[in-house]
């Protein structure tokens, strides 16, 4: 492979990475609820190896050269991404617990088995997220060919070393954006709800975005 390609796919996808959008909304929702944010970043980062695997495999290509299976996934996308924010603008906020806050032991067991419960629930909306995002498949399928090397390995072999860059960037920069809302905004009730809302209203307009460019032709 080579590494000047290497190197300028990791600085573009990290730009990329720190670009806000339905990933950081769902991140920052995950910090500031009294829980582990870790299943849902791993989610997030799960959904993401389905479509750089899908990509390496040359499916994208095939999913781009029908309209009809691209129109079907962005329709899955944003209902997806619009139950998402519905749910988090429902949702009953409270600020983050410290680990180190004192709890009945009685409490503290049932808080650990129902956060148990729900960490795979909360692994598989990360998923869905990042997994059921077109924007996300396309924005890949267009990107990673680009800094393919002729010469070396196969391209799949490429396109996946490239995409594991591109998931070690998703997961730091999100797992930072989730720990920075629980740290700054955690003790701050009154602060979290209003951060909260407006990271389900994102994913809302996001959804709404979604929706509006596949049911309104744009203009030729």
């Amino acid at each position: 492979m080579d590494l000047t390609l290497v190197l300028q796919f990791w600085t573009v996808a990290l730009l990329l990475a720190l670009t806000p959008g339905a990933d950081w909304a769902y991140a920052i929702a995950a910090g500031l609820q009294p829980r582990s944010v870790l299943p849902s970043i791993a989610g997030m980062v799960a959904g993401y190896v389905v479509v750089v695997v899908v990509v390496a495999l040359g499916i994208g290509a095939l999913v781009t050269e029908y309209p009809a299976a691209l129109a079907v996934l962005t329709f899955a996308g944003a209902a997806y991404l619009l139950y998402l924010g519905v749910s988090t603008l429902r949702a009953r906020s409270a600020p983050a617990v410290s680990a180190d806050a004192a709890v009945p032991a009685d409490a503290a067991d049932a808080a650990d088995a129902a956060d148990a419960a729900s960490a795979r629930t909360r692994f598989l909306r990360g998923a869905g997220v990042s997994g059921i995002n077109p924007k996300g498949v396309l924005l890949l399928l267009a990107l990673l060919p680009q800094f393919v090397s002729p010469h070396g390995w196969p391209a799949p072999v490429q396109m996946g070393v490239l995409g594991s860059l591109h998931l070690l960037d998703c997961a730091v920069v999100y797992l930072l954006v989730a720990l920075a809302a629980r740290r700054i905004l955690g003790s701050r009730p009154r602060a979290s709800i209003v951060v909260t809302k407006v990271s389900g209203v994102l994913m809302v307009l996001i959804g709404l975005g979604l929706l509006a460019e596949q049911v309104v032709p744009l203009p030729r």
